[in-house]
Protein backbone atom coordinates (compact mmCIF):
# COMPACT_ATOMS: atom_id res chain seq x y z
CA UNK A 1 0.00 0.00 0.00
CA UNK A 2 1.43 3.86 -0.41
CA UNK A 3 2.18 5.21 2.81
CA UNK A 4 2.38 8.63 2.27
CA UNK A 5 2.57 10.48 5.30
CA UNK A 6 1.68 8.48 8.06
CA UNK A 7 1.58 10.22 11.83
CA UNK A 8 1.82 7.32 13.79
CA UNK A 9 5.52 7.00 12.46
CA UNK A 10 6.41 10.50 12.69
CA UNK A 11 7.90 10.67 16.05
CA UNK A 12 10.31 7.53 15.22
CA UNK A 13 11.16 8.60 11.88
CA UNK A 14 11.88 12.41 13.34
CA UNK A 15 14.52 10.58 15.64
CA UNK A 16 16.20 8.57 13.06
CA UNK A 17 15.91 11.53 10.35
CA UNK A 18 17.51 14.13 12.70
CA UNK A 19 20.17 11.42 14.64
CA UNK A 20 23.88 13.11 15.06
CA UNK A 21 26.13 12.08 12.35
CA UNK A 22 27.98 9.96 14.65
CA UNK A 23 25.62 7.97 15.39
CA UNK A 24 25.47 4.18 14.96
CA UNK A 25 22.17 4.46 13.42
CA UNK A 26 23.64 7.55 10.85
CA UNK A 27 26.71 5.60 10.12
CA UNK A 28 24.70 2.71 8.94
CA UNK A 29 22.83 5.05 6.29
CA UNK A 30 26.11 6.59 5.15
CA UNK A 31 27.72 3.37 4.77
CA UNK A 32 24.61 2.46 2.54
CA UNK A 33 24.89 5.56 0.59
CA UNK A 34 28.64 4.80 -0.13
CA UNK A 35 28.37 1.34 -1.46
CA UNK A 36 25.72 2.90 -3.66
CA UNK A 37 28.04 4.32 -4.79
CA UNK A 38 26.82 8.22 -3.46
CA UNK A 39 28.14 11.23 -1.51
CA UNK A 40 26.62 10.54 2.04
CA UNK A 41 25.78 14.45 2.21
CA UNK A 42 23.74 15.50 5.49
CA UNK A 43 20.54 15.68 3.02
CA UNK A 44 21.04 12.23 1.91
CA UNK A 45 21.35 10.57 5.47
CA UNK A 46 18.39 12.63 6.71
CA UNK A 47 16.43 11.21 3.23
CA UNK A 48 18.03 7.85 3.44
CA UNK A 49 16.97 7.34 7.26
CA UNK A 50 13.52 8.21 6.25
CA UNK A 51 13.18 5.71 3.01
CA UNK A 52 15.63 2.91 3.50
CA UNK A 53 14.85 1.36 7.19
CA UNK A 54 13.65 -2.14 5.52
CA UNK A 55 9.82 -0.74 5.16
CA UNK A 56 8.74 -1.42 1.95
CA UNK A 57 6.55 1.42 1.05
CA UNK A 58 5.56 4.03 -2.05
CA UNK A 59 6.52 7.41 -1.85
CA UNK A 60 6.02 10.55 -4.11
CA UNK A 61 8.46 13.46 -4.06
CA UNK A 62 5.36 15.45 -2.16
CA UNK A 63 4.54 13.19 0.56
CA UNK A 64 8.26 12.97 1.08
CA UNK A 65 8.61 16.40 1.29
CA UNK A 66 6.31 16.15 3.96
CA UNK A 67 7.35 13.84 5.74
CA UNK A 68 11.13 15.83 5.79
CA UNK A 69 8.74 18.70 6.85
CA UNK A 70 7.33 17.08 9.73
CA UNK A 71 10.47 15.64 11.00
CA UNK A 72 12.19 18.91 11.51
CA UNK A 73 14.60 18.51 8.35
CA UNK A 74 15.19 21.60 5.95
CA UNK A 75 15.36 19.91 2.64
CA UNK A 76 14.11 21.97 -0.52
CA UNK A 77 12.14 20.35 -2.62
CA UNK A 78 14.60 20.11 -5.44
CA UNK A 79 16.84 18.27 -3.42
CA UNK A 80 13.55 16.12 -2.28
CA UNK A 81 13.51 15.04 -6.15
CA UNK A 82 16.99 15.20 -7.10
CA UNK A 83 17.76 12.83 -4.15
CA UNK A 84 15.27 10.19 -5.04
CA UNK A 85 16.56 10.32 -8.54
CA UNK A 86 19.60 9.82 -7.66
CA UNK A 87 18.45 6.80 -5.01
CA UNK A 88 17.04 5.24 -7.81
CA UNK A 89 19.95 5.63 -10.05
CA UNK A 90 21.83 3.82 -7.46
CA UNK A 91 19.06 0.81 -6.75
CA UNK A 92 18.27 2.26 -3.77
CA UNK A 93 14.80 3.13 -4.79
CA UNK A 94 12.55 1.38 -7.60
CA UNK A 95 10.46 4.47 -10.02
CA UNK A 96 7.12 3.40 -10.53
CA UNK A 97 5.50 5.52 -14.06
CA UNK A 98 1.86 5.44 -13.13
CA UNK A 99 1.10 7.96 -15.92
CA UNK A 100 2.63 10.67 -18.11
CA UNK A 101 5.78 12.10 -16.21
CA UNK A 102 4.35 11.13 -12.82
CA UNK A 103 6.13 8.74 -10.75
CA UNK A 104 5.96 7.21 -7.35
CA UNK A 105 9.02 5.42 -5.80
CA UNK A 106 9.15 2.11 -4.19
CA UNK A 107 11.69 1.05 -1.75
CA UNK A 108 11.34 -2.23 -2.48
CA UNK A 109 13.47 -2.98 -5.20
CA UNK A 110 12.91 -6.61 -5.70
CA UNK A 111 11.04 -7.43 -8.93
CA UNK A 112 6.97 -7.04 -8.57
CA UNK A 113 4.19 -5.24 -10.27
CA UNK A 114 1.55 -3.23 -9.03
CA UNK A 115 -1.89 -2.53 -8.83
CA UNK A 116 -2.39 1.60 -8.91
CA UNK A 117 -5.99 3.30 -7.24
CA UNK A 118 -5.89 6.76 -9.05
CA UNK A 119 -8.82 8.26 -6.92
CA UNK A 120 -6.07 7.23 -3.85
CA UNK A 121 -2.88 7.94 -5.25
CA UNK A 122 -1.85 4.36 -3.91
CA UNK A 123 -0.13 1.49 -5.29
CA UNK A 124 -0.31 -1.73 -3.96
CA UNK A 125 2.30 -4.51 -4.74
CA UNK A 126 1.91 -7.28 -6.70
CA UNK A 127 4.34 -10.45 -6.21
CA UNK A 128 5.96 -11.20 -9.48
CA UNK A 129 4.81 -14.67 -9.47
CA UNK A 130 1.13 -13.54 -9.35
CA UNK A 131 1.47 -12.38 -13.05
CA UNK A 132 1.49 -14.62 -15.88
CA UNK A 133 2.89 -13.18 -18.95
CA UNK A 134 2.40 -15.87 -21.87
CA UNK A 135 3.59 -14.22 -24.47
CA UNK A 136 6.15 -11.72 -24.83
CA UNK A 137 7.03 -9.98 -28.65
CA UNK A 138 10.22 -10.35 -29.80
CA UNK A 139 12.45 -7.04 -28.72
CA UNK A 140 13.34 -5.16 -32.41
CA UNK A 141 16.30 -5.90 -34.07
CA UNK A 142 19.74 -4.89 -32.45
CA UNK A 143 17.49 -4.83 -28.67
CA UNK A 144 16.79 -6.79 -25.63
CA UNK A 145 14.03 -7.03 -23.32
CA UNK A 146 15.44 -6.13 -19.75
CA UNK A 147 12.63 -5.97 -17.72
CA UNK A 148 8.63 -6.19 -17.89
CA UNK A 149 6.79 -3.80 -15.38
CA UNK A 150 3.23 -4.44 -14.77
CA UNK A 151 0.85 -1.84 -13.30
CA UNK A 152 -2.72 -2.77 -13.16
CA UNK A 153 -5.01 0.41 -12.65
CA UNK A 154 -8.07 -0.19 -10.13
CA UNK A 155 -10.78 1.50 -9.04
CA UNK A 156 -13.63 1.24 -6.27
CA UNK A 157 -16.69 -0.15 -6.99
Amino acid sequence: MTAHFDPEMKENDRKKATQKPGSAISADFVEQLRLAGLRPTRQRVAIAALLLDGRHRHVSADSLTEEIIAAGIEVSGGTVYNTLNQFTNAGLLRRVLVHNEYSLFDTNTDHHHHFYEASNDQLVDIPNDDVILARLPQAPDGHEITAVDVVIYVQSK
